[in-house]
């Protein structure tokens, strides 16, 4: 593939709403499939919301509940879905990110390793085991959940070792915050000359206000396409040889000092 059409569908969850934010699930997702995208990303947790206390009761496994919806409007829209809901894991819940192809297959699931204390994801979930790549017709890609965004580290690893293009970001992060955000999305696009494409919550859920700001930033910390403060769906095309064509020019994983800080 040359080209990606991605939409990104910023919601204004309610709180442990789930019927609520399924229907406007579905509506932005068929209006990604309209705007012929060719995959969909939504917000951390959009189905509930940080309805933490309650996570037992909200988590489904993998192939039920929230999984099985995803999977069946991915296939009605012949579209690619992602974004982040909670899993039933036996006795434990994790904060979990599926992506399901067009055809409603799940591809994989990546499950969040660093936990949110400020809104107390280590209370109530387990984190993941792993970082997980995708093998994706357009290339490599990894996937991030809101505020493993702070850790570096991790991005290095899905591009210098794992060879990612693409890294998607399910999030809720907070408006008091945007600066960070926007600052921290564009950073980790330049240093790891990939595409960052990114997905917040907006408006207030719980205790919390959202800052929206959901965006795609490509490999020279370009922003493709930036969201506001409300809720909507924001769509973009991007080439993907810009990838190629930016780390040929500055060839930054070739003159690491892994020997040093490796």
């Amino acid at each position: 593939m040359a080209k990606l059409n991605i939409s990104l569908a910023q919601m204004h969850i309610a709180l442990g709403d789930v019927t609520r934010n399924q229907s406007k699930m579905e509506a932005m997702v068929a209006e990604a499939a309209r705007r012929k995208s060719h995959i969909v990303v939504l917000p951390e947790l959009w189905s509930t919301g940080y309805a933490l206390a309650e996570a037992k009761h909200y988590a489904d496994e993998l192939s039920k509940g929230m999984f099985a919806t995803l999977s069946k409007t991915a296939t009605q829209n012949k579209i690619a879905i992602v974004g982040s809901i909670l899993e039933k894991r036996g006795l434990e819940v994790s904060n979990s990110a599926p992506l399901f192809a067009p055809n409603g297959r799940m591809v994989g699931v990546y499950r969040k390793i660093h936990l949110f204390r400020l809104m107390e994801e280590d209370q109530f979930l387990q984190p993941g085991p792993s970082i997980t790549p995708l093998d994706l017709p357009w290339g490599t890609t990894g996937i991030a959940i809101c505020y493993d965004l702070r850790f570096p580290e991790m991005f290095r690893k899905y591009t210098v070792d794992m060879s990612a293009r693409i890294i998607f970001i399910p999030a809720e992060w907070p408006l008091v915050r945007s600066e960070h955000w926007r600052a921290l999305l564009i950073a980790r696009a330049i240093e790891n000359q990939c595409y960052i494409v990114a997905c917040n919550a907006v408006g207030k859920t719980g205790d919390t206000e959202f800052g929206g700001h959901s965006m795609i930033v490509d490999p020279w910390g370009k922003i493709v396409v930036e969201a506001g403060e409300s809720e909507q769906l924001v769509s973009a095309t991007i080439e993907l040889n810009v990838i190629d064509e930016v780390r040929k020019t500055i060839p930054v994983f070739e003159d690491m000092r892994l020997d040093i800080y490796g």
